[in-house]
């Protein structure tokens, strides 16, 4: 790995290093979407190839399972999984009860499916992701593109009367198209800025006709791992209570760490 990593870059592979730990023999992993992310799918190749780790990874996108094939992780669906032991994913936002916002690389539907049908949920972040109260980062809502713009329009409708201080929605783009989500949909992306009551707001969301899945993580994830730019984590684990400080040696190798991009 380069030691000319950016301080960003430097808190993404601690916290993905870190987060690793957590893996051991044998395991199912979901293995979860973003530059983030794409550090742990590089830090678990390295224990593939080095060390023989042998574990059966779920990736919650194309792109994903494409780099964890490239560094010699098994790749297998989730049917053929059934269950995982754990998954591990980045965030866009995180509250103090842990609680996410996710979907910025356009892979929500995946990833809400693949950390509900693990046992655990591992997320990997910088302090700059942590926020008092959800919303500062649009919320992503997947959509079929079928009268996408009706959706559009009844989703900025019900957002008059839910907690929240704004209802502006986007449709994201690739380019001049729409994006298009793995699953063929689009994703428009709703900048409420903040919310009084996720719980309320995704059960209201999820109801509209045209709506496929929100970007909100509620009582899924059960640890983060926040990593900093001077080599240090902070690992938090909603369920015990824990809060730990660690320092992790970020040491300069020819080996896997190469042309990571966001």
């Amino acid at each position: 790995m380069s030691s000319n990593l950016s301080p960003i870059d430097k808190a993404k592979f601690v916290a993905a290093k870190r987060a690793v730990d957590y893996v051991e023999n044998g395991m199912r992993v979901g293995l979860g979407t973003g530059s983030t992310a794409a550090w742990m799918v590089k830090c678990l190749g390295e224990m593939v190839r080095d060390d023989g780790l042998k574990i059966t990874g779920v990736a919650t996108s194309t792109r994903t399972a494409e780099l964890a094939q490239q560094v010699g992780i098994n790749i297998v669906t989730l049917d053929e999984a059934k269950w995982l032991d754990l998954t591990i994913d980045g965030t866009d936002e995180y509250d103090h009860n842990l609680n996410l916002i996710k979907g910025g690389g356009g892979a929500l539907l995946q990833e809400k499916i693949v950390a509900t049908a693990s046992d655990q949920m591992i997320v990997i972040a910088d302090l700059s992701k942590q926020v008092d109260a959800l919303g500062a980062f649009p919320l992503p809502i997947e959509v079929v593109p079928f009268g996408w713009q009706t959706t559009k329009a009844l989703i900025e409708e019900t957002m008059v009367n839910l907690d929240v201080l704004g209802r502006s929605t986007s449709l994201r783009k690739n380019g001049d198209q729409p994006f298009i989500t793995d699953e063929g949909n689009y994703i428009l992306d709703l900048d409420l800025k903040r919310i009084g009551n996720p719980r309320q707001l995704s059960l209201v969301i999820n109801q509209l006709p045209g709506v496929v899945e929100n970007g909100l993580f509620l009582d899924i994830c059960d640890v983060v791992v926040i990593g900093n730019g001077d080599g240090s984590v902070e690992v938090r684990d909603i369920n015990s209570g824990t809060i730990e400080h660690e320092q992790i040696d970020v040491i300069e190798t020819d080996n896997l760490f190469v042309d990571i991009a966001d």
